[in-house]
């Protein structure tokens, strides 16, 4: 939302000790840089009639933690990365975006088990 880079924003707030950044939220932050070009890939392929331009931010956001934790985190179960992400939207975004959330990831699922 500020138009920093999400690794810069973690290395400023890294340098603060408080309140402290647990290592698996850095590790979500590094991850989604390393492979943000794949990861809105995946959305983009499975977001029916929706643009990454068009999502709004917050949603945009949430899907590419989730799809992350979905397709290259192996200690986190599919349906727990759908669960957080859904509930997430819920309380921070907007009426619709749970049930768009849902769906989208619930596709992204359905082609990684085929």
């Amino acid at each position: 939302m500020r138009s920093v880079p999400p690794l810069e924003t973690l290395a400023a707030r890294l340098a603060q000790p408080d309140p402290p950044i647990s290592e698996y939220a850095q590790e979500l932050v590094r991850g989604v840089a390393e492979r943000l070009s794949s990861i809105d890939r995946l959305i983009s392929e499975h977001a029916q009639g929706w643009t990454l331009e068009r999502m709004p931010a917050v949603d945009r956001n949430i899907l590419r933690i989730a799809v992350l934790e979905l397709m290259w985190r192996d200690d986190v179960p599919d349906r727990v990365a759908i669960d957080e992400a859904v509930e997430l939207a819920k309380s921070v975004s907007t009426d619709r975006s749970p049930a768009f959330v849902n769906g989208l990831l619930a596709s992204l699922l359905e082609s990684k088990r085929a």
